[in-house]
């Protein structure tokens, strides 16, 4: 942005590459060399693919030759339903968490419309949250039919934060394969495959200050994935096409930056942003509605309710007075749809169309109250 006084509360939605990232892709601009071929040059541009899929591997706990390069989350997270259903054709159900994104949704919706699958929405509580039960009952339905289990490591609306690690254990006992998209967790919180059973992992690079146009899909060791892009040997057989080595690279330096931000103090620091914001939004705002406030969020996102005023009209508000954040997804027609993870837990359209997502990056100057302050200089400037 380049406002004067610009806030940018958008992270969710993208965030700025780091500088290291922004040298590591153009030095690799200026370099000839395609990764599959036998020459110097393509010798040392699948050196630096492979420094950098160990790179991507170390920041979630797994081994290099899980990592999967993709063009992004979309296509990590549409690998991992159409994949695991081609390559288990006698299982049918996938169940997906009713808050999912619509990279995930919308694919195994299409599927179902096309006859390859059978979708099972899995319901959330008041919380956002999907709770273990409600996965292992709904398994329990036809257990040798589920193909697949999606539940999104943490919302990208509201920033609610799943039980992975008990879903996960749900799904080992009774044999059925396990996908989350942790795009909006990576980076953000400790998140490592080891400790986690997790069968198929979706990460975006431009979440955590990489570039966009790339992303990666973790496949555990002996899962059958069919690839869905085909035409060539690459990413080993799981996904056809030349590597994008600069978003490779700049990949990879993102994921060590980040590997190297979750072990210092920083997300300590970073932890009182949240409370401090929506504390001072609260006092100022009393009929504010803090959504999944019941729930564990990531510490970056603040999704609020203001009752009475409609999303967009403050969202534009905010915007030319150079406040950025996010008001729901945006339709052909240009106008605002209320947040479909809001609408999942039996909110009202009304409700969810007047509430607001404000989410920010590890370059943000973390001051809650401060961030507050602008944003209720637009929406209530005499509580100011």
């Amino acid at each position: 942005m380049t406002h004067a006084e610009s806030v940018y509360l958008d992270a969710n939605a993208t965030t700025i590459a780091h500088p290291e990232v922004i040298e590591s892709m153009v030095s690799c601009m200026n370099e000839h060399g395609n990764p599959s071929s036998l020459h110097r040059a393509g010798q040392s541009a699948r050196r630096r693919v492979e420094l950098a899929r160990g790179e991507v591997a170390a920041l979630v706990g797994v081994r290099p030759s899980e990592i999967v390069f993709t063009s992004g989350g979309t296509e990590s997270d549409n690998l991992a339903i159409a994949g695991t259903l081609d390559a288990l054709p006698d299982r049918r159900r996938v169940l997906v968490a009713e808050v999912e994104h619509a990279a995930v949704r919308e694919c195994v919706q299409r599927l179902a419309r096309l006859g390859r699958c059978e979708l099972v929405n899995l319901p959330v509580d008041d919380c956002g949250i999907v709770r273990p039960k409600v996965v292992e009952d709904a398994i329990a339905a036809d257990p040798d039919n589920t193909a697949l289990v999606s539940v999104m490591w943490a919302n990208n609306e509201t920033g609610v934060v799943q039980p992975i690690a008990d879903i996960g254990a749900v799904c080992r006992a009774h044999g059925v394969r396990f996908h989350t998209d942790a795009i909006q967790a990576i980076g953000r919180i400790p998140v490592d495959l080891s400790e986690v059973p997790v069968d198929l992992l979706t990460l975006s690079g431009h979440k955590f200050h990489g570039p966009k146009g790339i992303g990666a899909l973790v496949v555990r060791p002996g899962l059958r994935l069919s690839p869905q892009n085909i035409g060539g040997p690459q990413e080993r057989e799981r996904r056809g096409g030349t590597e994008n080595v600069p978003g490779v690279v700049g990949l990879g330096v993102a994921a060590q930056l980040a590997q190297a931000w979750l072990a210092s103090p920083a997300p300590v620091e970073c932890a009182k942003w949240q409370p401090a914001f929506e504390r001072t939004m609260r006092a100022a705002i009393p009929d504010m509605v803090v959504h999944s406030e019941c729930a564990h969020r990531l510490w970056n996102t603040s999704c609020l309710g203001f009752p009475g005023r409609p999303a967009e009209g403050l969202l534009l508000q905010l915007s030319e007075a150079g406040v950025a954040c996010s008001a729901g997804s945006a339709c052909a027609s240009g106008s605002m749809e209320p947040m479909h993870s809001l609408l999942a837990v039996g909110m009202d359209e009304v409700m969810a169309g007047s509430s607001l997502r404000f989410s920010v990056g590890r370059d943000f100057p973390l001051d809650g109250e401060a961030t507050a302050r602008k944003v209720l200089s637009v929406l209530a400037p005499a509580a100011v």
